[in-house]
């Protein structure tokens, strides 16, 4: 494979510094906007979704990752060496996302419902150590009690109860988190619950979906430390039919709350439906959004991430809509059937690639030419700006942070899979 020499970087970029600088573009300022834009990277692609609590079976939302790829991390201290080499290639600043199904008890028992900050310490003690964030979700899947299909919105009090409990006691640790780390934790609330088959009335889950939102998000934390998301979704296995959590659902809701932010994440729609158009319609009315980018292929299938139409689309959204300021990007995606490091670093870099092209495009030519009224000149500079330099300009941004340019990282999770051998 070719490898880039620290000289053909420099000689490559000053061109293309040129050729941006002649459409009103600065490389230097886009790449200094660029430290400031973390991906929050989730933890789940490390382990196939499996978590530290040997509870049997995926209940409840078919979350499911498939393959069986050699060297899956088994407990807290594989995960976090596995993301030391996976955050060692990427550019920037990133974060990581946890769910709660990561806690670790030393062995002992501790249902959801009992989980305090206590038992995500080393995540705190680690991510401090590394000057990152860490962001949270509560596990609503992958439990006895969610083997009916139903959680927050279960007609079983018992088990309602359960889960509400669950939902508070992770927007404490989600603050926690937030206040030793300096950094708004953003605790993220997905519930599987719905339906396989047509169900004879879905207002009834909802109102009591809606009724368990409020008692979970009763008290009141600084914003300065937690965030709270809802996030929806279209359908999933055993809830082909009926989703209680759907978009038209949370979009009432955080519309009908200031404290709530709205999650959208990208393989949730009808496959041939993008969230991108949705960013600047929820923006006008919430000041922060929480976006999963993901790929679904035919189905919410959370393939890895590549530097796609879909993936460019929702960055270049946020950059026209002056919006990377009030938009949390995360990614959501999990593959076993290869290497997972492979698949973080490919999804991570290709996310961040598609950042950079929409910092990179001079998007003030294009409003210019709509403004004037002469679309077809705006249609033929968004075709033109499609061959620019970008490559360029991301070598340097590796460079520039000290990771491995081109497909040189690929060589460095070879050599890391000794250690991914050694786990039997």
């Amino acid at each position: 494979m070719f490898s880039y020499s620290s000289d053909k970087v420099e000689k490559a970029y000053a061109a293309a510094k040129e050729v941006y600088a002649a459409y009103g573009v600065d490389t230097d300022k886009v790449m200094e906007e660029m430290k400031k834009i973390p991906v929050s990277i989730h933890c789940w692609q490390g382990d196939d979704v499996v978590g530290f609590e040997n509870v049997s079976g995926t209940s409840g939302g078919g979350i499911m990752a498939t393959g069986n790829y050699p060297g899956r991390a088994r407990n807290g201290d594989e995960l976090r060496q596995d993301m030391d080499k996976a955050l060692s290639l990427i550019p920037g600043k990133s974060r990581v996302n946890l769910h709660a199904m990561y806690a670790e008890t030393d062995g002992k028992k501790v249902d959801r419902d009992e989980l305090t900050v206590e038992h995500f310490q080393r995540w705190i003690d680690w991510a401090k150590d590394k000057g990152i964030g860490i962001d949270f979700n509560p596990t609503f899947f992958a439990h006895p009690l969610a083997d009916s299909g139903y959680t927050l919105s279960s007609p079983d009090e018992k088990g309602r109860k359960f889960w509400v409990e669950h939902g508070k006691r992770s927007r404490e640790i989600a603050a926690a988190i937030g206040k030793a780390l300096n950094s708004p934790c953003v605790n993220n609330i997905w519930i599987p619950d719905g339906s396989k088959d047509l169900p004879a009335d879905r207002i009834t889950k909802r109102r009591i979906l809606k009724e368990s939102l409020d008692e979970v998000l009763e008290q009141k934390f600084s914003r300065d430390y937690l965030v709270d998301a809802v996030e929806s979704k279209l359908f999933g296995i055993g809830s082909e039919s009926y989703v209680v959590g759907s978009h038209e659902f949370y979009m009432g809701y955080v519309i009908s709350r200031d404290d709530v932010i709205l999650c959208l994440d990208a393989g949730h729609f009808h496959p041939t439906e993008t969230i991108a158009d949705k960013i600047s319609s929820i923006l006008t009315y919430k000041d922060e959004l929480l976006l999963h980018v993901s790929r679904g292929v035919r189905w919410d299938s959370d393939h890895v991430v590549i530097f796609n139409d879909d993936t460019l689309s929702i960055a270049q959204e946020i950059k026209r809509c002056n919006a990377y300021d009030k938009v949390h990007f995360a990614l959501d995606f999990f593959d076993a059937s290869i290497n997972r490091i492979t698949a973080w670093v490919t999804g991570t870099r290709a996310a961040l690639k598609a950042i950079m092209y929409s910092l990179l495009e001079p998007t003030h030519l294009l409003v210019e030419a709509e403004e004037s009224g002469n679309l077809g000149n705006r249609l033929a500079l968004m075709e033109e700006f499609k061959s620019l330099p970008f490559g360029a300009v991301w070598n340097k941004y590796c460079a520039d942070n000290n990771v491995p340019v081109g497909t040189d990282w690929i060589n460095e999770v070879k050599k890391y899979e000794e250690v991914l051998s050694s786990r039997k």
